[in-house]
């Protein structure tokens, strides 16, 4: 079976992280990604590792290569005419652009969307912003921390001091918007022959990831807070480390329908109708003394041990897992949600796919990040035609 987007072709003139995701999850559903970056400087983050202070052997980068599966890379220095001309054949020849540079950088090289429009009316344009293409901060640099900061969520685990979350979520988060936007936008031009605009911004996303905690402040009027672990409204609601230094959460929302179990789960039968616990109320009045008898108890057995009890009592809790244990869980195995991908340099590694499954159309990690300019030659060749005399005479001018 074809998959998904096979078929479609897609010019990815992105750089870091929000702009190459969108274009990676349209490379996963089968879409020809041809990723442009500058003859010279490339993709910046070619260099993370290094600005980060680790060395690998490898010339190969593992965050580039986390952004850019599934795509062919071409090398243009686009101040040149010649090399911009390259762009606008491939315009033609192709159904969607992905950019997360400015406006006013894609207006300088001549590759914004009324520019590439004029050369494929039909295109879809999708961009990326750090805060939207209006307002006063519309043309101002912004990175996955700057989006966290603007968005209120560095202060959700923590109302007093805010705190980073590693690994890109925002960058993340308006790539999947991005790419939602611009699937959505194929669709509408199968059904009314039309290209467009597709507007995605960190801060938009960021937002719209929040939209439960905004609706408690805007629609109640009060805040969603984060709660102190060792004094929190719901202790049956709450973290406890076991004897092995694991966690465990525990997540009963209905508090009071589930107390029965957890006590005889945990062996606290005696608790059950003590007064200073006996409802939610009370073990709220009197939380900081219960989570203090909760964290002896669960220092007493392992992890697992107490996994098993409180399954087998109907409870409702999970283990708090690091990445070395997510290769191990019987969900994620049998699930496949860490595939493996016999990567040409790495040999074998793990990924983490488009995280749903389409039964008859799949998508699939087909090919490893590029190297850089590794498909130029073949692009000009195979899509646009160029003899081997011209692509030589490209090369020779330093336009690739």
């Amino acid at each position: 079976m074809n998959m998904p987007l096979q078929g479609y072709r897609v010019l990815d003139w992105t750089q870091w992280q929000a702009g190459p995701g969108a274009a990676m999850l349209l490379g996963d559903l089968g879409a020809d990604v041809i990723k442009i970056e500058d003859r010279v400087t490339g993709d910046p983050s070619r260099g993370v590792e290094q600005l980060r202070g680790q060395v690998q052997e490898s010339v190969r980068q593992s965050y580039f290569e986390s952004n850019n599966r599934n795509k062919r890379g071409i090398a243009l220095d686009l101040h040149k005419g010649e090399a911009r001309e390259i762009v606008y054949q491939l315009v033609e020849k192709s159904d969607a652009f992905i950019t997360n540079f400015r406006e006013s950088a894609t207006a300088r090289y001549g590759l914004d969307y009324e520019t590439l429009t004029r050369h494929n009316p039909k295109l879809v344009y999708g961009i990326i912003s750090g805060y939207g293409l209006e307002g006063p901060d519309a043309n101002i640099r912004s990175f996955d921390g700057l989006g966290q900061a603007r968005s209120g969520i560095m202060f959700a685990c923590d109302p007093d001091e805010p705190h980073y979350i590693v690994g890109g979520i925002a960058d993340a988060a308006a790539g999947i918007m991005t790419a939602f936007g611009v699937v959505v936008a194929l669709l509408t031009r199968e059904r009314q022959g039309i290209g467009q605009k597709v507007e995605a911004s960190i801060l938009s996303s960021m937002l719209f990831q929040q939209w439960v905690s905004l609706g408690f402040k805007f629609i109640s009027g009060q805040a969603l807070l984060p709660q102190p672990r060792n004094k929190p409204t719901n202790p049956l609601l709450n973290m406890y480390k076991c004897a092995d230094g694991k966690w465990i959460f525990l997540f009963h929302g209905q508090a009071d329908r589930f107390w029965p179990n957890v006590c005889k789960a945990l062996g606290i039968e005696e608790l059950q109708d003590d007064p200073r616990f006996e409802n939610m109320w009370k073990r709220q009045e009197n939380s900081e003394e219960f989570v203090g008898i909760l964290d002896k108890i669960f220092a007493t057995k392992t992890r697992e041990e107490w996994m098993k009890s409180l399954r087998e009592n109907d409870c409702i809790c999970e283990r708090i897992a690091t990445f070395d244990d997510l290769l191990v869980d019987p969900q994620v195995i049998a699930n496949n949600y860490l595939p493996e991908f016999d990567h040409p340099a790495y040999g074998k590694t793990r990924y983490a796919p488009i995280p749903f499954d389409l039964s008859k159309t799949p998508g699939a990690l087909r090919l490893p990040a590029p190297e850089f300019g590794q498909h130029t030659e073949e692009v000009l060749a195979e899509i646009l035609g160029y003899a081997w005399d011209d692509i030589r005479r490209l090369k020779e001018i330093e336009v690739i």
